[in-house]
């Protein structure tokens, strides 16, 4: 066995991952990355980068360039054109991210699960304003730190609103999940509203992207907002907006990685052949309308 398949295969213990990844200054260690991953040096962006492609599995193969000016560079790196086709069916949401699929399924009037045994309600995520999602249907995309981090528009849509709150950094790995109730409500997050346009069968739909933060992981960029959300952010918490998404366009970034939860209306269902577990790709189907 590898050196590295060693090292991973330790780090895989579920004792030993949640107590490296949970039980440290989690905000500290996330606002020193922010503040480390940007480093220009040379010499200590090559070294990151070689450190992170040891311990991850980075594949920069469809990196639109192949030289980095940091290692906040490499993560948020932009793809080759035409590196993710999008699923342009009129009755099709696609994914805003590359992700690993997590727990799905119908929200029970406004009851949720982050993991099996573990539930939490919309009002906990997200306040009180929950009657577009009501007896919905929901997706957790969990983002691993070697994917493509920048998120795109799941349909032609408008953003109405933009909702920041603040919280923790806990990982948001499957170990953690399953010992920490309610993780993704403790957590920084933000809501972004969303109404579905156009002439198809989806139009009129309001849909709901929750990118929330996890260690080392909690800073998110919009296009349509002139400012960082992060840990450090003092300002207004509710961000009023009109801002216009073709399908497939891209609306920002997480600057390293972690989840989206895609809250959707009655009427959606996760695509056919989807599971638990599975990879999917930004473009690809990931809920279809049922009507």
């Amino acid at each position: 066995m590898s050196l590295r398949a060693q090292i991973q295969k330790i780090l895989s213990h579920e004792d030993l991952n949640f107590l490296l990844t949970n039980r440290l200054p989690r905000n500290t260690l996330t606002r020193f990355m922010g503040w480390f991953s940007k480093i220009e040096q040379p010499w200590v962006r090559d070294a990151s980068i070689a450190a992170w492609k040891f311990f991850a599995d980075l594949d920069l193969s469809e990196a639109k360039k192949s030289h980095f000016t940091s290692m906040h560079d490499c993560f948020t790196r932009e793809l080759k054109p035409g590196s993710r086709p999008v699923d342009t069916a009129a009755d099709v949401m696609s994914s805003p991210v590359d992700a690993v699929i997590g727990a799905h399924g119908r929200i029970e009037a406004t009851q949720v699960f982050q993991a099996k045994g573990f539930p939490y309600t919309l009002e906990d995520l997200i306040g009180p304003d929950v009657d577009d999602w009501r007896d919905g249907s929901f997706v957790t995309l969990r983002l691993t730190s070697s994917m493509y981090h920048r998120f795109h528009a799941p349909y032609d849509c408008q953003v109405e609103q933009v909702r920041y709150f603040f919280g923790d950094t806990w990982n948001v790995n499957p170990i953690a999940l399953k010992r920490i109730e309610k993780l993704f409500c403790k957590n920084e997050r933000a809501l972004i509203r969303t109404t579905f346009q156009g002439s198809g069968p989806c139009a009129g739909q309001r849909v709901a992207l929750v990118p929330v933060a996890a260690i080392l992981v909690a800073s998110i960029r919009l296009h349509f907002l002139d400012l960082l959300l992060h840990l450090k952010y003092t300002g207004p918490k509710t961000l009023a907006c009109h801002a216009s998404f073709v399908k497939g366009q891209e609306m920002g970034w997480f600057q390293h990685g972690s989840t989206v939860i895609v809250l959707a209306p009655g009427g959606f269902t996760l695509a056919d052949g989807l599971q638990q577990g599975a990879h999917i790709r930004m473009g690809q189907a990931l809920m279809r309308w049922r009507g």
